[in-house]
């Protein structure tokens, strides 16, 4: 790692009195030179309560969004613009709208993993650590539709015991950690606690002691413990290996890599600080609407 870019880095960033988020998937040295890490929806909501005029969002593109959707006033920036989500757009709103009209009175829950397209034909959003408790605390006599990941409305639907209506989303590379691989995984470190996202698959899902969001991961490990099998996106596992050093971490499958988190460097941050790239603009109306339905969420279970 240059130090002459690090030093370019931060020249830049009180130029343009920037702050830099870095999801927790993203690669170690973006984390490590950023103002904050975490979950997608945690950061956006850190970054709208600085008095930062530009926001570098080093994770995806509807990441980037939401971050623009609750800080209109700020400048919303993306490193690498081909940085996508293939789970996002496995849904579009116009996808959405016909769902809706085959199941008129029903609610729409939908995952902040998802473009503002699709959360602003939505009447709720949920994150992962929370999904669970914004469906339990709509009408029991409603049926809910759960979109784009199948696996994480799955997961609401077992815990929840509601009638859902899945759409067949799912993150590519949660699905690729398989049930051999925790089982391996399991014989290797007898003694490892499993940890495991509930955007996995069912199979894995199973064999997990608890299913965490990235953030409660993080806060789950910070309690104590020796040993950890970890079933989500390896990034991850940095600010894990950090946080509790004495600890030991294993990934549950080398392959749950999202080569989209890893688009971003040190390099391409430098970058989007000295030329303004890429912005990220939501519609005035589709923001308004998106905000409504993540506003919802914030008002059935308070932060």
């Amino acid at each position: 790692m240059s130090e002459q870019l690090l030093k370019k880095i931060e020249r830049l960033k009180a130029q343009r009195q920037a702050v830099i988020l870095a999801h927790n998937y993203q690669p170690a040295e973006v984390q490590d030179i950023a103002d904050f890490t975490g979950d997608s929806l945690g950061l956006s909501i850190q970054a709208s309560e600085t008095d930062a005029k530009v926001i570098i969002f080093c994770g995806v593109r509807f990441m980037a969004e939401t971050a623009a959707i609750l800080s209109p006033e700020k400048t919303v920036l993306m490193p690498d613009k081909d940085a996508g989500c293939t789970m996002a757009d496995m849904i579009t709103a116009e996808q959405l709208r016909k769902l809706k009209a085959e199941n008129p009175d029903a609610l729409v829950v939908c995952y902040v993993n998802s473009t503002a397209e699709v959360k602003a034909e939505s009447d709720y959003c949920c994150t992962s650590s929370n999904a669970v408790g914004v469906v339990e605390s709509l009408p029991e006599d409603k049926t809910v539709l759960f979109v784009p990941d199948k696996n994480l409305g799955q997961h609401v639907a077992n815990r929840t015991g509601r009638n859902i209506v899945l759409w067949p989303g799912y993150c590519a590379s949660h699905v690729v950690i398989n049930r051999e691989d925790v089982l391996a995984a399991k014989r290797e470190h007898p003694q490892a606690m499993v940890l495991a996202h509930p955007e996995c698959s069912p199979d894995v899902r199973a064999l997990a002691d608890e299913l965490l969001s990235t953030g409660q991961m993080l806060k789950f490990t910070a309690k104590g413990g020796d040993e950890y099998i970890i079933a989500t996106e390896i990034g991850i596992l940095h600010s894990l290996r950090k946080q509790n050093p004495d600890a030991k971490f294993f990934a549950a499958s080398e392959r749950g890599v999202c080569t989209d988190m890893k688009k971003v460097t040190l390099e391409k941050i430098a970058w989007s600080l000295e030329e303004m790239k890429y912005e990220i603009n939501v519609d005035e109306a589709i923001a308004a609407r998106a905000r409504k339905a993540l506003d919802r969420m914030v008002e059935v279970l308070p932060a």
